[in-house]
């Protein structure tokens, strides 16, 4: 009987690491020091989107509900192919440029959305068209929300300035276990991300211009204290039952053994 002892123990140790292991998840994002806000209310708020290579424009003429012109192909060498009542989806190549039917690669990079549909309007205005009304959309901003959130995951930036309170709300608003007094707003490249955060108790965050959204943000919201230390009472049960089983396994053998 005593062979099983050394069993037993093994088995013991993997009950405690798959128990302390699975709430890992609640340590995303966390820091081990303290850290003030990078993003200060002070600091600059950035400017309006500005169209970069690769992104996708959404483009249609409101004079025509299924073709950027009336004589479009139905296919063409920029964009996804056939029109809709939503427009053509149309690439933004590395130099810049867009093609587009009629008027062919017109340079859309570093223009802000409406910007970019102004300069279109015009060019079909002269080229061909009377009068158009240019709809232009950037359809692959997107930002990821993790966290206490009942719907995790990515969402598309579909207008100019998308606040955190619209997306939360977006999102299907936050759980029960959310801290909402410290919403983090994560943005910026891998070497120099920069974290902003946001109180939603205070109802001056709806007007913090810290809180309108850019493409690529990573929205956390953590867990609240109460939510926290009801999951470290569930971790402490959950560690103590292997050890109590190891504990009477233990002694069951010892008394086995002594007889």
């Amino acid at each position: 009987m005593r062979n099983y002892t050394p069993t037993c123990l093994i088995i013991g140790i993997l009950f405690l690491l798959t128990s302390c292991s699975n709430k890992q998840y609640q340590y995303l994002f966390e820091q081990k020091y303290n850290i003030t806000d990078t993003a200060s209310k002070g600091s600059d708020v950035a400017g309006p989107y500005r169209i970069k290579a690769q992104d996708v424009l959404q483009i249609r003429n409101l004079q025509s509900t299924k073709y950027i012109v009336d004589d479009a192909p139905s296919a063409n060498a920029g964009g996804s192919g056939g029109g809709s009542s939503t427009g053509q989806s149309f690439q933004v190549e590395d130099d810049g440029t867009v093609a587009l039917p009629v008027i062919g690669h017109v340079k859309v990079a570093g223009l802000t959305r409406p910007e970019a549909a102004k300069q279109i309007e015009e060019l079909y205005r002269k080229n061909l068209l009377k009068d158009p009304i240019i709809e232009l959309k950037i359809v692959n901003l997107k930002i990821t929300i993790l966290g206490e959130i009942k719907g995790q995951g990515n969402y598309p930036l579909t207008k100019d300035r998308t606040t955190l309170v619209e997306m939360i709300g977006e999102a299907g608003g936050l759980t029960d276990r959310a801290n909402e007094s410290n919403v983090k707003i994560i943005r910026g490249d891998q070497k120099n991300p920069q974290v902003t955060e946001i109180n939603l108790r205070d109802i001056q965050s709806i007007n913090d211009p810290r809180a309108v959204l850019q493409s690529g943000d990573v929205i956390y919201i953590a867990q609240n204290k109460r939510a926290v230390r009801n999951d470290k009472l569930q971790n402490l049960s959950v560690i103590t039952q292997p050890v109590l089983l190891l504990l009477n396994t233990a002694l069951i053998i010892f008394t086995l053994s002594h007889r």
